[in-house]
């Protein structure tokens, strides 16, 4: 499994806090089914808890997502900031999609080189 973050979300994680080891466990949960919500077309919202405090009150993250393949963490927020997207980001999100789940390993490593992409580390 491949793991990304968009230079936006890095950002985010950063700010609040969020390992990589976060993201990783929010996507072997979603790997398992285990999914908070999902909008269709390869995008899923997962909850990722706050340190030290449980997922209900914590962070929302919209991942770009193809089962035993990749994932793209490309949207963060705090529930008591935002609820939830909204149609019109659903729909984007799902555009954005249908390019990051079907592009090359050479686009891929541009976007890497770019900035415009950073590779989640884990452990398998």
């Amino acid at each position: 499994m491949q793991i990304y973050k968009s230079k936006v979300f890095a950002k985010f994680a950063r700010k609040e806090g969020i390992t990589d080891a976060t993201l990783c466990e929010a996507v072997e949960r979603a790997e398992r089914g285990m999914v908070d919500a999902d909008y269709g077309g390869g995008v899923i919202k997962q909850r990722i808890a706050r340190t030290n405090q449980g997922k209900s009150g914590g962070y929302r993250s919209i991942i770009l997502f193809r089962k035993g393949e990749r994932s793209f963490f490309v949207h963060g927020f705090a529930k008591n900031e935002q609820a939830n997207i909204d149609r019109s980001d659903e729909r984007d999100f799902k555009k954005l999609a249908k390019v990051f789940l079907e592009a090359s390993v050479a686009e891929l490593e541009s976007l890497i080189k770019q900035g415009k992409l950073v590779e989640v580390k884990y452990d398998d």
